[in-house]
């Protein structure tokens, strides 16, 4: 394409190579970059001065500025004449930035292309994966090969809402939790909360006998007057969070004041200054940290009471309660807070009125913690408390001379550690399991009459269940708490079983209720009938009943039915009359039949009572 003649005047004669220049070469980029070179080393030179967009591939944003000082030269017009590239009129550090733009810039159009490029070979292979799904369902019915333009659409909304519907149903009904999933929904739609917590057999088979004064655990806790609970905290068996329960999650008439960043509440009984609670979360480690059955009962009075004179002491109830656990999960877990670095040298051990001696009672280890040891290691130590613990905190240490293991044989001291520890735990006014929470709170509540806010939950995935154990391991552990896990046996029983109690205590006494509400009613109906019965039938009181004998026969044909139906309400109500209403009955009809004259006075007598009983 020719130049204009203005053009050519003011541009010159085209531009030849100087001599030892290199030559023209086959590619015009390189070709074009090496003319304005020369161009610009000629002084005065138009193209030196001519202010050119920016190179193939960089936006015009980065050449917005000017990149000269000296002023544009040339005409607006002969702005299309000028092809040279921007690198050959800029310095030599800003060609180097600029070339490096341009580097990246391609780079990151390269990285464009092949992702393009890269999701539509997907949707050509799931195009084909679909087709051949759909082909081998549908056989010659239909192929996805072929199909045109709208059924690709279509395929690819039916892919769409069906990834967006298994999307919603994941943020609705997520895992197993939804009823609506469920076949048993249908025949159950209000499951027992309480029933198969375990995920075991709903159906118990108990083990152990015991009396109903052993199984009927509810105590008449006055939170007004001087009783006091006692919670009892063993190391990793849940106390934590149940004494967090006790503190911020109990209906009080004055509830307990939990600041924010304390970890003690305040839980005082209403219209007094005295705490109705005696755990960690309200008066703190007032015995030592956790302190062991045999600290408590006689720590607890001495601090509750101490600055009182014995004879002003009130007469109060100790109400202890602790929670156990099962002793393999509690033992791994307690290894694991060991490695953390947990130690507990602020527990006291305080036994018949002094700490155990050095010798008494060794340490495990010599650091300033057992922080990273591993569990051969912990197991391996003979003096480790984490064995049998729970046996130990419940029973009574004074009975086998607190950790002198002098005073008797070995085999005799474990017996009598378990047998106190046992005795211990059924004379409790409360004790609960961590792997039933719910059940839990269900004692609770009973034994107490206290409820709670919001009911408690059930966690299966702890630091315990963490830990992969062989089955060989396990058997060492069980070995190595052998006193627990009996006890963990006799109390899951007990437990157990005096939940099923209540349960059925509870069923009997809401058979009760619904029993004499339709006594109630129907007695009322009776009472009704009967009235409006007799002022039909008599209008007159002052007439001779000689002289209607129609009259008289009526009235005996429904004395006689309200009879039988006043048995079969008594038959159907299942319940029988006390002696001492028998007594009174046949005080006030002495030697009198059943006949026909004295049903009504039964019927009355009958309504009389339901009228007291309302």
């Amino acid at each position: 394409m020719a130049l204009p003649a203005c053009a050519a005047r003011v541009l010159g004669p085209p531009l030849q190579p100087e001599r030892g220049a290199p030559a023209r070469t086959t590619c015009p980029r390189r070709h074009s970059r090496v003319e304005a070179e020369l161009a610009a080393s000629r002084p005065g030179s138009v193209a030196a001065s001519v202010r050119v967009g920016p190179p193939r591939g960089v936006s015009r944003g980065f050449n917005s500025q000017p990149l000269l000082d000296e002023p544009l030269k040339a005409s607006s017009s002969l702005a299309g004449a000028a092809r040279a590239p921007l690198f050959a009129l800029l310095l030599r550090g800003r060609r180097r930035r600029m070339h490096d733009l341009r580097r990246r810039w391609d780079l990151g159009s390269l990285c464009r292309a092949l992702l393009t490029r890269g999701l539509a070979a997907l949707g050509h292979s799931l195009k084909h994966v679909l087709g051949a799904i759909f082909s081998k369902i549908f056989g010659p019915l239909a192929s996805v090969g072929n199909m045109d333009e709208k059924s690709n659409k279509l395929l690819l909304a039916l892919v769409m809402l069906f990834l967006f519907a298994v999307i919603v149903l994941q943020y609705v009904c997520p895992g197993t939790e939804c009823q609506l999933l469920r076949l048993q929904a249908f025949s159950s739609p209000l499951p027992d909360p309480y029933r198969s917590e375990d995920e075991s057999s709903a159906r118990f088979v108990p083990r152990y006998n015991f009396s109903r004064g052993d199984l009927l655990r509810k105590v008449d806790f006055d939170i007004k007057g001087d009783d006091l609970i006692v919670f009892l905290h063993i190391q990793k068996t849940g106390g934590t969070t149940f004494g967090r329960h006790l503190v911020r999650n109990i209906q009080l008439e004055q509830p307990c004041e939990c600041r924010v960043g304390q970890k003690k509440c305040t839980c005082h009984r209403p219209g007094k200054r005295e705490t109705w609670l005696f755990s960690r979360f309200s008066t703190g480690w007032s015995c030592g940290l956790h302190a062991d059955w045999t600290e408590l009962t006689s720590c607890v009075p001495a601090v509750v009471d101490g600055k009182r004179d014995a004879r002003l002491r009130p007469s109060r109830n100790f109400h202890y309660i602790t929670i156990l656990r099962d002793p393999v999960s509690r033992y791994l877990s307690e290894w694991r807070h060991v490695q953390r670095g947990a130690t507990w040298k602020a527990s006291l051990h305080v036994c018949d009125g002094r700490p155990p001696t050095s010798e008494e009672l060794p340490s495990c280890y010599t650091g300033d913690d057992w922080s990273g040891c591993p569990l051969k290691e912990f197991m391996d130590c003979p003096y480790n408390l984490a064995n049998n613990r729970q046996v130990r905190m419940l029973s009574d240490l004074t009975l086998v001379g607190c950790y002198n293991l002098s005073v008797m044989p070995e085999k005799q001291r474990n017996k009598v550690l378990l047998e106190s520890a046992k005795s211990n735990l059924k004379h409790m006014a409360f004790f609960g399991l961590t792997e039933f929470q719910r059940k839990t709170q269900y004692l609770f509540e009973k034994t107490f009459n206290m409820n709670f806010i919001s009911p408690f939950t059930q966690y299966n995935t702890t630091r315990a269940s963490s830990v992969e154990i062989n089955e060989e391991l396990q058997k060492r552990i069980e070995g190595l708490n052998f006193l627990d896990m009996e006890l963990y046996s006799y109390a899951k029983d007990l437990f157990l079983q005096r939940y099923q109690f209540m349960r059925q205590k509870e069923h009997q006494e809401a058979r009760r209720k619904r029993q004499e509400q339709r006594k109630f009613l129907k007695g009322r109906f009776l009472q009704t009938h009967y009235q409006t019965q007799s002022q039909g039938q008599n209008p007159n009181p002052s007439q001779n009943p000689s002289q209607n004998p129609n009259l008289n026969a009526s009235q005996s044909g429904t004395q006689n039915l309200f009879q039988n139906l006043i048995q079969n309400l008594t038959q159907s109500s299942g319940q029988n009359p006390s002696p001492k209403e028998n007594q009174e009955s046949q005080k006030q009809n002495p030697g009198q039949e059943q006949s026909d004259g004295n049903t009504s006075n039964g019927t009355h007598d009958y309504i009389g009572s339901v009228e007291k009983w309302r």
